[in-house]
């Protein structure tokens, strides 16, 4: 649910559908990902507060039908704190029966918070942030100009636990290829472990038009894994991921980019969902026609 003309494409995330969407900026302020194409068409703007009390204004009518609320475009965060906390204050006083508003973060946009002001959010009403980790590797990280190393990305990550905000990371299957996967696995893991997430959830690669990783598949010098090579990297990062008894952390793969969906809780069904993962690769190995050109969109 949206209530906006402005230019651009909108995207959320698959737990956000029936969220009321409010798009706060237009596009992604990095926009620079090798392997991402969602925000190539538009220039990154800052709405005015016009622009976004428009739209809070139409969505005013069903207000009683909207529990949860999307900030929008790619990094919400980007925006000035103040600007953040006037929002927040609009939409608690708007919709009556709001349990929660979330949006996406990039890892510069959080560190440029003071823990400080990231529990002045949590306390007007900011109770979960997306946070696209990708990988933990710092060497996958260069390769797919994210910006940052992965001691800033699990700063980042660190810095929203702490502000007691859900924190919900998202890591990318098959990010390092053939030639990084084993480092990717291992490293993400351990990014994992020093982050602690509330959520993990786990995408695989696709191979976007207009991004620059389909021109380096292209070219010959990006190999990606097969599915049965996108099981064993998952399985090795999984068995690595060692988190404390008293953590929850709900693992998902039930995007639509992945070959096999899996759901789990961890550390609890861990040695299950490593099973489970086993006996996946082992059926994927049987494909033996598989085209990477099926995973370009």
């Amino acid at each position: 649910m949206y209530f906006d003309h402005a230019e651009g494409p909108v995207f959320r995330p698959p737990s956000e559908a029936a969220s009321f969407i409010l798009r706060v900026t237009i596009g992604c302020s990095h926009n620079a990902c090798t392997f991402c194409n969602m925000y190539r068409s538009v220039a990154f703007r800052a709405r005015p507060m016009h622009e976004i009390m428009d739209q809070i204004a139409a969505a005013r009518p069903y207000a009683q039908h909207i529990r949860r609320i999307f900030l929008a475009d790619g990094n919400a965060l980007v925006l000035a704190t103040d600007k953040l906390l006037a929002i927040l204050r609009e939409l608690a006083g708007s919709f009556p029966r709001l349990q929660r508003v979330s949006c996406y973060a990039g890892p510069k946009d959080i560190l440029r918070k003071t823990p400080e002001e990231l529990a002045a959010l949590r306390e007007a009403g900011l109770k979960l942030v997306y946070f696209g980790l990708e990988s933990g590797d710092d060497l996958v990280l260069k390769n797919i100009n994210k910006g940052v190393s992965a001691a800033e990305a699990v700063a980042a990550g660190q810095r929203i636990v702490a502000a007691g905000i859900k924190l919900s990371v998202m890591v990318i299957l098959g990010l390092g290829g053939t030639a990084n996967s084993e480092r990717h696995a291992q490293n993400t893991a351990l990014a994992i472990n020093a982050i602690k997430p509330h959520m993990l959830g786990a995408l695989t690669l696709m191979l976007y038009r207009g991004s620059e990783l389909l021109a380096e598949f292209e070219r010959g010098s990006f190999v990606p894994l097969p599915p049965a090579g996108i099981m064993h990297e998952l399985y090795a990062m999984i068995h690595a991921i060692d988190l404390p008894a008293t953590n929850h952390c709900l693992f998902r793969s039930t995007h639509a980019s992945n070959h096999i969906a899996f759901a789990a809780t961890l550390p609890k069904d861990k040695e299950q969902l490593l099973a489970d993962i086993k006996t996946a690769e082992t059926k994927l190995s049987r494909i033996t026609n598989w085209d990477p050109y099926n995973n370009v969109e």
